[in-house]
């Protein structure tokens, strides 16, 4: 009986002339998978713009790599390891890390830093207490094991997310322009060799595991199945891989991740049009009478592939017995494109390549639009607090939800990870790693859930503007954006709908921002059979820019009294999708906001005042509003700020998340202000000594304490302190 989709089979006995036996079935259920494929997606990821001055290898490597400055390239990209991590959340985020890096190793670059994004059920559940924490501490363990610096991350909370957490991560490499590897290979006749951990058995079948949806309990995988990591053996094959490209003795490089070894010894030669032979008995093994199905498909961790030329193989296999990292001469590349396993004596596979790799059907899906609410629901908006008790008590019920609490508990956990070339503090608007002595990367990365469930175009284009944003405020233009497009099942007519949006509303907005996309991934059928939901629509994002520090970097903190705090951009009191209208209970009231005409302009001038040397501290004003960005920047340092003069309901005024804004303070306003011309900008205050923050509405004064903001914003500590009884569920 086929284990392949009807359609599918009949497609490839027609094309082979033949029934696939077993294993030949297991390489195209795993390689034709939405996962490694994007068989329905790709067609949609066409609108995104991949090239750039600055973009060197675009989409389609393990890795991008872009132009840092005349001697050094980032290589970057991001990656997810959703269903993994529900069935074991350490191991799931620890080898998500693992994988994200050896991506960008295998362009050639070390990796310095990864990005975090979460997104989970509420902290109330125990389990879900258990996922995070676990989450966070394998991907904290592996991160500092390898040496890479954790720089920034999400934690996002919503109770569609039970059963289905999502945890996706970006990786940054730096290296220099010489040393670029990519995988396309090089010649017939030259070796393949394999490095890194010997093959067991987890992870079988991890690519067509993670392309549908996530099943009761008897049809989950056993936790022996998901792939362990090993972060002591990862360090020392970077080490070693490293090595062997800077010292010009590898063709071709690159990671086996999804599909295994039947994924990385097809799909490098395909690159070249090249075919190849494999001996499968070559693989180290962990166990002994393995079959070749275990040994093709297996996922297990900390794996490479490399293209040597026969000559320098003795010279790899020495230098990788010098890091005590395992490897083996497994096969060569072929002229005539076809590929072929051989395992003890006998051939086990032979097919054409291009047709294993390339030949998956990819189509759009039906769409349909699901209804939306009525313009009218802006009447269940919530009672707007009147006097400045009401006030008080709203700002600090909104800071206290799990989306906008502290994540200090959070950065704790990665506190260890934290290395010298990381600039700045925690949990700021982005996350900087020193390159030069004048320049560095500075990063973000996130997501606007709520807002895509309302309306997904613009969910995802205000999620491109805030991380575009988060680099501005720091003094950098957007450099690139690597995309992980989080969704439920294409096969539902208004689940493809939501996702075909969020990538037209993700591709024009980075257009109009002139940011390249230059890599990804798509996690797709993120439903739970278990609580019967899916996620929210879920386009996360990184987005990297380039810092100089020939001038002082704005901090996400205020660090001085007596400066003038200055708003940038426009308020609207469209509160569809915000996080007060969430806390609240009517997340379907109100309307989805508006995106400004010419935000590209105030992003770019944001960007140009952060760096002239004029501003002290800046911050985006995103989730919460002005009042969650004005409690966020308190430090032992306050402010006082006036509000009075904005039109609209406190509510409003305080709690809209218009995109495209942020707070400045600065010692020379004129100077600011000048700069600012023809971007709408005020004057709302000062910073002052006392750690406190008075905010001036037309029905009253507000004042914050900073120990009302940190007992109110501590909600994840506490929560998390409550613990969980079980080890595992």
């Amino acid at each position: 009986m086929s284990m392949l989709p009807a359609e599918d089979h009949k497609l490839i006995v027609e094309k082979l002339g033949r029934e696939p036996n077993t294993l030949e079935q297991g390489f195209f259920l795993n390689l034709w998978s939405e996962h490694c494929s994007y068989r329905s997606s790709g067609v949609l990821l066409r609108n995104f713009k991949t090239d750039g001055e600055n973009v060197i290898i675009g989409p389609g490597d393990d890795a991008a790599i872009v132009k840092f400055d005349d001697e050094y390239v980032l290589s970057v990209a991001m990656e997810s390891h959703n269903h993994p991590s529900y069935v074991d959340p350490y191991s799931g985020a620890a080898t998500g890390v693992g994988g994200i890096v050896r991506d960008v190793i295998s362009m050639g670059m070390r990796s310095v830093a990864v990005l975090a994004p979460f997104y989970i059920g509420p902290l109330d559940s125990e389990k879900n207490r258990w996922l995070f924490d676990n989450i966070l501490q394998g991907s904290a363990d592996y991160s500092k094991t390898i040496k890479v610096a954790a720089v920034r991350g999400e934690s996002y909370f919503d109770e569609r997310y039970n059963g289905n957490p999502l945890v996706n991560v970006v990786c940054v490499g730096v290296g220099k322009k010489e040393n670029i590897m990519t995988s396309i290979p090089k010649a017939a006749g030259n070796r393949l060799i394999l490095f890194g951990s010997k093959t067991g058995r987890d992870g079988l079948g991890g690519a067509s595991f993670a392309s549908n949806a996530m099943a009761e309990d008897e049809d989950v995988p056993e936790k022996s199945a998901i792939p362990a990591g090993d972060a002591d053996l990862e360090r020392r094959l970077i080490d070693a891989t490293i090595e062997i490209i800077e010292k010009k003795l590898v063709e071709s490089c690159r990671d086996l991740g999804a599909a295994g070894m039947a994924g990385a010894t097809s799909e490098l030669p395909d690159k070249g049009g090249l075919g190849a032979l494999i001996l499968a008995d070559a693989v180290p093994v962990k166990y002994d009478n393995m079959t070749a199905y275990e040994i093709m498909l297996a996922e297990t961790q900390e794996r490479m592939l490399a293209e040597i030329k026969p000559e320098n193989v003795p010279k790899v296999l020495d230098i990788m017995k010098k890091h005590d990292v395992p490897a083996a001469d497994i096969g060569y590349l072929t002229k005539e494109p076809v590929y072929r396993v051989e395992y003890k004596g006998k051939i086990e596979v032979e097919l054409p390549l291009r047709f294993l790799v390339q030949g998956v059907p990819k189509f759009e899906l039906p769409s349909k639009e699901p209804a939306k609410r009525p313009a009218d629901l802006i009447s269940k908006k919530p009672k707007s607090p009147q006097t400045p008790d009401e006030i008080k008590k709203s700002v600090l019920t909104l800071i206290s939800s799990y989306n906008l609490a502290s994540r200090k508990w959070v950065w704790d956990k990665y506190k260890e990870t934290t290395l010298p070339s990381v600039v700045g503090e925690s949990g700021g608007d982005a996350g900087i790693i020193k390159v030069t002595d004048k320049k560095g990367v500075a990063m973000t990365c996130g997501c606007e859930p709520a807002v895509s469930l309302l309306d997904p175009y613009i969910g995802a284009t205000i999620t491109v503007i805030e991380n575009a944003m988060n680099v501005a405020v720091k003094g950098a233009p957007g450099l690139c954006l690597l995309d992980n497009l989080n969704f439920g099942n294409p096969k539902k007519p208004e689940q493809y709908w939501v996702l075909k949006q969020s990538v037209l509303g993700m591709a024009d907005a980075a257009k109009k921002l002139n940011i390249p996309v230059v890599g990804g991934n798509v996690s797709l059928y993120n439903e739970s059979d278990e609580f019967n939901t899916a996620i929210l629509p879920t386009p996360a994002i990184g987005v990297l820019g380039i810092v100089s520090f020939e001038k002082p970097v704005p901090s996400s903190f205020f660090k001085a009294a007596d400066e003038t705090v200055i708003m940038v951009g426009t308020t609207n009191p469209e509160m569809g999708g915000s996080e007060y209208y969430r806390v609240s209970k009517m997340e379907m009231a109100g309307v989805v906001p508006s995106v400004p005409a010419d935000y590209e302009k105030v992003v770019a001038k944001i960007a140009e005042v952060c760096a002239s040397g004029f501003v002290t501290t800046a911050h985006d004003i995103s989730k919460g509003g002005i009042a969650a960005a004005l409690t966020k920047m308190v430090s032992n340092v306050g402010a006082d700020v006036d509000l009075s003069k904005m039109n609209g309901l406190s509510d409003e005024i305080l709690f809209s998340e218009s995109p495209a804004r942020a707070i400045l303070t600065t010692k020379s306003p004129e100077k600011v202000m000048a700069l600012l011309n023809g971007i709408p900008a005020i004057e709302i205050g000062k910073t002052k000594k006392s750690a406190d923050l008075s905010l001036k509405l037309n029905a009253g004064t507000v004042v914050l304490t900073k120990a009302e903001i940190d007992e109110a914003s501590s909600t994840i500590e506490k929560a998390m302190k409550k613990g969980y009884t079980q080890k595992s569920y």
